[in-house]
């Protein structure tokens, strides 16, 4: 028996959400996997360099989409759930596959949606690791989805149909809900990614009011996700024994003071920082090419680098360049940012800057450059 007797849980009103659900899952999909790919390389994958801000535009993407499918799954919940109290709970195969596949895909849909708002906004109550578990549920829920969705094929292009003149007469007391959910559902979907997607879409910077980073905000004009006390590197930064150490797969092992970098080419660049949480602002980075260090020590002209930070704990302490980075003209060892010296908390003495790079990777405070 059916228990869509409203338009508010109507299966027209269910097959709709679930399409747009399943275009906003499949994009956060695939570029939380770009994502994944460009922090821990598998499969032989190698992070392009151009163009410079293509992070910048996926991992904004990822996250607006993200946001946005909170109000369409919280409605597409609301509109199915009297189904999930029916009686036979089953009617044939289809539905019983169907079933099984609900409990993944709607406990997986919300475990990856608010865990990934909680992590937007730097706040971890949960005692598991984010990255890790947010990767594998991501794998399940849109294997779930495929899953969900083979099995109501039949019935969401049924419901999706447009009706006769007939039908249409008899369900005019219903469409007035069924439209009033939609534009509830899809209108929260519209004002959350609006007044977010600011601190990516500088145009809409001013709108970014439920944004937790506003890309203006922080010392030298943009934000900083972790200070230097928080990486418990203040003394160690500004020691007068500061060296920076090319080492590795070399002929020519390298330690370079400050005042020695400085009188190398120096070299400029108009790059992004892309944070894995949304925001992302662009600034003109000073330094020195990486690519003329690896030559000055005599690294092999396809060499990788490892570049290590000062800071001793935590993840994101090291980050790697693979060839293309780390030969590219634009990835430096800046000095400056905006013409002015590079502030503690924003990576001095030197950070690594390159372009279609995750802002955790744009190691700041770096101490060694390991070639291999």
């Amino acid at each position: 028996m059916t228990v869509f007797s409203s338009g508010a849980h109507d299966e027209r009103n269910a097959s709709v959400l679930g399409v747009a659900l399943g275009i906003s899952f499949g994009v956060c999909f695939a570029t939380g996997l770009y994502s994944h790919l460009a922090q821990h390389p598998t499969l032989g994958f190698a992070l392009p360099s151009r163009p410079a801000g293509l992070y910048r535009v996926t991992q904004g993407v990822h996250v607006a989409t993200g946001i946005a499918s909170v109000p369409l799954l919280l409605a597409k919940l609301w509109t199915v759930y009297p189904k999930l109290f029916r009686w036979p709970p089953f009617d044939d195969l289809a539905d019983i596959v169907e079933r099984v596949s609900l409990l993944p895909l709607i406990g997986g849909s919300l475990l990856l949606l608010f865990t990934g708002i909680f992590n937007i906004d730097g706040w971890y109550p949960f005692p598991f690791n984010f990255p890790v578990t947010h990767f594998w549920t991501a794998w399940i829920v849109i294997g779930a989805l495929i899953v969900h969705g083979g099995a109501k094929w039949t019935v969401m292009r049924r419901a999706l149909a447009r009706p006769g003149p007939v039908a249409r007469a008899e369900s005019a007391p219903a469409d007035g809900e069924r439209r009033a959910l939609l534009v509830s559902a899809f209108g929260g979907a519209v004002a959350a990614t609006l007044f977010t997607v600011g601190q990516t879409v500088r145009p809409l910077q001013r709108l970014a009011l439920l944004a937790p980073r506003r890309p203006e905000s922080g010392p030298q004009g943009f934000p900083v996700n972790r200070s230097a006390a928080e990486a418990g590197v203040t003394e160690t930064a500004r020691a007068s024994s500061y060296r920076l150490q090319v080492v590795g797969a070399v002929q020519r092992r390298m330690e370079l003071r400050l005042d020695e970098l400085a009188a190398m080419p120096q070299a400029s660049a108009t790059l992004p920082i892309a944070c894995v949480d949304g925001w992302s602002t662009s600034q003109r980075w000073t330094g020195v090419r990486v690519r003329d260090l690896l030559a000055a020590a005599g690294a092999s002209p396809d060499a990788r680098v490892t570049v290590e930070s000062l800071q001793k704990r935590r993840s994101y302490r090291t980050s790697e360049l693979d060839r293309w980075q780390a030969h590219d003209p634009d990835t430096l060892l800046a000095t400056t940012v905006n013409g002015d010296p590079l502030d503690l908390d924003h990576g001095y003495p030197l950070r690594l800057i390159g372009p279609d790079r995750p802002g955790v990777m744009q190691t700041k405070w770096v101490t060694r450059l390991v070639v291999r």
